[in-house]
């Protein structure tokens, strides 16, 4: 018996060992890579972004990259398992450019369709919706195509796609656009040879305050029991709005625990965005010089 509770003993004092030397590792190749990018770029970085200049991490961070932010509820984090998901994401992203957009905002998709002439498909849509954090972050695009509306949801960092474009980059009123289902079709068409609309360096991002009207019940969801400020037209009867204020919870604004539980404590936060800044800023730089770069045609011979 002794024999074996040494065995198992040492065992758990290897596997410690090789978690503790994994974590070491990542956090040296981490700080290596940060050191040389630094290094490099601190010439050429004077005129991008006036906030990627000094060490701080910038707020805006943490809306432009929401996924690297990991899940806040403790039953799914591991610290190892969400430093390597990070690794992944940049590598990801060296690949594909992944532009910053919010719920609103207008999107093209180009991926790899096995059954499309060309095995290439192309689909351009409103985000109704972005959820998920790490690799399993994805968002939810609609459209209507053919007076039928569709909607396709595509993960973040799917091998499968080829190219994301934000073709109009704007936020909307509320954090989901479900209610589009129930609403108008012309309030979720949009043409898919749609010109990407450029905003100026530095501008804000605008926020559309369009109100939409919704179409006559039936509706999929009660939305009158819903905190809402983009919808308008609810004709309801007394009854549902008996219910919907009996549903109402005015209190939550002011149950600080319950932020606590659905947010990253902001320490952890810059921790987290400290790690992937300097790649994250080489992107960043790689981005604005292709989006200025001047395309060369080459010259038709004439005659």
């Amino acid at each position: 018996m002794p024999i074996i509770m040494e065995i198992l003993s040492h065992k758990t004092r290897l596997g410690l060992y090789i978690t503790r030397t994994l974590t070491k590792e990542i956090q040296r190749c981490f700080s290596s890579v940060s050191t040389q990018s630094l290094e490099k770029d601190n010439h050429n970085t004077t005129n991008i972004n006036p906030d990627l200049k000094d060490g701080t991490v910038p707020v805006n961070y943490r809306f432009i990259y929401p996924e690297f932010l990991p899940d806040p509820n403790p039953r799914y984090r591991n610290h190892l398992r969400e430093k390597l998901e990070r690794m992944d994401m940049i590598a990801r992203r060296t690949q594909i450019d992944v532009p910053e957009f919010y719920v609103g905002s207008i999107l093209s998709v180009t991926y790899t369709e096995p059954h499309a002439p060309g095995k290439v498909n192309k689909f351009v849509g409103i985000c109704i919706s972005r959820k998920g954090c790490g690799l399993r972050a994805s968002f939810l695009l609609r459209n209507v195509i053919d007076n039928q509306g569709i909607e396709v949801s595509f993960d973040i960092y799917d091998p499968s796609l080829q190219k994301i474009d934000c073709l109009r980059l704007e936020k909307r009123l509320d954090d989901e656009l479900f209610y589009l289902r129930d609403a108008p079709l012309e309030y979720s068409t949009f043409p898919l040879d749609m010109e990407t609309e450029l905003l100026p360096e530095g501008f804000p991002v605008p926020v559309n305050d369009i109100v939409v009207p919704l179409n006559p019940r039936p509706w999929l969801e009660r939305w009158e029991q819903k905190e809402l400020k983009g919808i308008t037209n609810l004709n309801v009867s007394g009854k549902r709005l008996k219910k919907a204020k009996a549903a109402a919870k005015p209190w939550e604004k002011y149950d600080l625990m319950k932020a606590y539980r659905e947010t990253i404590p902001e320490e952890e936060q810059s921790d987290i965005f400290a790690e992937v800044q300097s790649s994250l800023r080489d992107l960043e730089i790689v981005r604005y010089k292709q989006k200025y770069a001047r395309t060369f045609v080459r010259p038709k011979k004439s005659g």
